[in-house]
């Protein structure tokens, strides 16, 4: 299993290991556990139930949602297991209950569970079940909380990722950079991760990239910057280290020798004149510990009269000793503007001193960017080639949660429903399959929902598709190509073969994939188009039959 290899099951499975070691089947709400006690007294504890896991709305206000956390609800399933220490805190806090109740959970585990779930990193959609979990209703009640919590922000920040990879563009470098802002160490590394699979090129998150591979970037801070007196101070620190004095000597008259050409070349003359010289010395001393990947940060005094000179001097050093620099990156101010001066600045020195590339050097812009920020540049017009992006994308600024939910839609082979007097909250009953109706095009055009033993829809065949509760909205759909969305991730006892879990950078290309398949009306910022969710026929009417059954019927006086 990739990325998750973990000993042998008893049936020959690989489980995965458990990764955070806070998810423990304690990761719950107390009332899930009052009620295994009170299935377990009414001797229903081992009712098989069915149960949807779903969302209502998608985020942010747009009209698709990225499937996120699949991988780490199969390793709390693959290691559920009450500790000694756990059954005894539970104990403690539930002392009314009855000793036969704590050998039951000591008991119990997921063997007998079996999870139906949409891929990982798939474009999902309100309704549509995200995973259905199936097993003694004890046992699956437990796994209700925990599930929508790694569910529920995983796909948020997922989504956010994907939408700001959709405004900045294909062709741009994104940088997750919001370890210091996230919501506490399990929400920086989760940020990390769930923002590389919805398109982020590089984190700054150091853990992250130890546990899953991310691409790490970074340079240095204003600090560094600030912490530098002169360039003098490289040099006598070198001559007190013994270290390479004289080449540090060399390479500092290299830099000056640079910016005096700079300063006396007819093409710059009047963008700037002298530069800040701790700035020069700091961007010096990180030349020579990183001559490979200088990159520096050019707004701590003056982008255009010192940051950007300076790093040119240091750059075209570097190039006469046959290193070649990153770029810049510019953390405040008029990002459009700055960076279409620096750009010019970058191409009158290629052309000046004849420095092929130097013209196309890297410019990363960050400072509390947005979705709305990278559009407005957009539109502005800019010359960034890569955003480090932080609070806004890993807190979710624009939404707190996506509202997952967890629903029983059938207990030992009985249909449920949950009945509300606002519809969207009304439940779909059942054990449901799900299909992707595609069209001629190759865009996908309906997601629908059958009856788990109704006939799975053909490509050809006309098959009416139905909301599931405006029966004015209908529309006969010939697909040109059928995708069945739910595939088996833990089988339980049952002998259905066990999709793998992909490794993220799999989960990752998957994303991109589906996201390049939707139609651009269902994806833009502005008033998408919302996509279409639909039931079967046959389904429709046995929604409706339901209701009317479970409803009770009013009675005027």
């Amino acid at each position: 299993m990739a990325n998750a290899n973990g000993p042998m099951g008893a049936e020959g499975r690989t489980v995965p290991r458990a990764t955070n070691p806070m998810v423990t089947p304690l990761l719950t709400d107390l009332y899930q556990f009052t009620m295994a006690y009170a299935y377990w007294k009414a001797g229903k504890h081992l009712d098989r139930a069915v149960f949807d896991l779903f969302f209502r709305k998608n985020p942010f206000g747009g009209e698709y949602t990225v499937f996120g956390g699949l991988e780490e609800c199969i390793r709390l399933i693959a290691n559920f297991k009450l500790k000694e220490e756990e059954i005894s805190f539970l104990r403690s806090i539930m002392p009314t209950c009855e000793d036969g109740f704590f050998d039951y959970l000591r008991a119990i585990d997921c063997s007998d569970v079996e999870v139906y779930a949409i891929p990982e990193g798939s474009v999902v959609f309100p309704k549509i079940p995200l995973m259905r979990i199936e097993g003694p209703v004890a046992v699956v009640q437990l796994l209700e909380t925990p599930f929508v919590n790694l569910v529920n922000y995983a796909s948020l920040v997922t989504t956010n990722a994907a939408r700001h990879r959709f405004v900045a563009g294909k062709s741009k470098t994104l940088l997750e950079f919001g370890l210091r802002r996230a919501q506490g160490p399990d929400g920086g590394i989760s940020a990390s991760r769930y923002c590389y699979m919805g398109g982020f090129d590089a984190t700054s998150n150091v853990a992250a990239g130890r546990l899953f591979g991310i691409p790490l970037r970074g340079t240095h801070s204003h600090a560094f910057v600030s912490s530098y007196m002169g360039p003098d101070e490289i040099v006598d620190k070198a001559l007190q280290s013994h270290d390479g004095s004289s080449t540090c000597e060399d390479f500092v008259s290299l830099v000056q020798n640079w910016l005096g050409k700079i300063q006396r070349a007819d093409s710059l003359r009047g963008v700037f004149s002298e530069t800040n010289q701790s700035e020069l010395a700091a961007f010096t001393s990180y030349a020579l510990a990183f001559p490979n990947n200088f990159l520096t940060l050019v707004d701590t005094y003056d982008v255009t009269r010192s940051g950007v000179p300076n790093f040119c001097a240091v750059a075209l050093a570097l190039n006469d000793l046959g290193y070649k620099a990153v770029g810049i990156r510019l953390d405040s101010g008029d990002l459009a503007y700055l960076s279409i001066e620096a750009r010019k600045f970058f191409q009158a020195i290629e052309k000046e001193f004849s420095v092929p590339g130097f013209g196309k050097m890297n410019i990363t812009a960050s400072n509390d960017l947005n979705e709305e920020t990278i559009d407005a540049l957009n539109k502005q017009g800019h010359e960034v080639d890569a955003f480090g992006i932080g609070t806004y994308l890993v807190t979710c600024y624009a939404q707190a949660a996506l509202g997952c939910v967890f629903k029983l839609v059938e207990i030992n082979n009985q249909p449920r429903i949950k009945l509300s007097e606002d519809v969207t909250k009304v439940s779909i009953p059942c054990k449901k399959q799900c299909y992707r109706l595609y069209g001629r095009e190759g865009y996908p055009l309906v997601d629908i929902m059958t009856g788990e033993n109704e006939p799975p829809p053909k490509v050809g065949e006309r098959i009416l598709c139905r909301h599931p509760f405006n029966e004015s909205k209908r529309a006969y759909v010939v697909p040109q190509h059928v995708e069945e969305l739910l595939k088996c991730y833990w089988p339980g006892y049952s002998d259905k073969p066990r999709e793998e879990l992909p490794s993220l950078e799999k989960i990752r290309h998957r994303c991109m994939k589906h996201l390049n398949q939707m139609r651009p009306d269902h994806m833009r910022r502005l008033n998408p188009t919302p996509y279409k969710v639909s039931v079967s026929a046959k389904l429709y009417d046995f929604i409706h039959f339901l209701w009317l059954s479970e409803a009770p019927v009013g009675e005027l006086q």
